[in-house]
């Protein structure tokens, strides 16, 4: 059996590598909150009381920031998942880098715009 071959520096420096990473680091992070989102909402059928408990915790400046988290990995993989589906299924050949960096500017611009309409 061969053993995969070793990727270059180069292409690990590459935009669409990037790309791919935030993707899967965006999907990974969004795996694990799924399960804490349940859990949060599986007090309210205890009652009221358990959940108005678990929801006071959301007013920390930690839980915040995650709700911001959240809707940047949410933005990220959304267009990530487009990018990719438009590389496998699209009548072009190649990685595109304008779609990368569009990619990251629709990311930051969801999070930038979700700060603000916070607030």
């Amino acid at each position: 059996m061969s053993a995969r071959p070793k990727l270059d520096l180069r292409a690990k420096s590459h935009l669409s590598y990037f790309a791919y990473a935030c993707h899967r680091f965006s999907g990974l992070l969004l795996a694990c909150f799924i399960p804490l989102h349940f859990l949060m909402l599986s007090q309210s059928l205890r009652g009221a009381s358990g959940f108005e408990r678990y929801l006071g915790l959301t007013d920390f400046w930690v839980f915040k920031f995650g709700e911001w988290a959240l809707v940047i990995l949410l933005a990220i993989h959304l267009v990530g998942g487009i990018r990719l589906l438009m590389i496998e299924f699209g009548p072009w050949r190649g990685l595109r880098k304008a779609w990368t960096q569009a990619a990251i500017l629709f990311g930051m611009v969801c999070g930038l715009l979700f700060l603000y309409l916070a607030n």
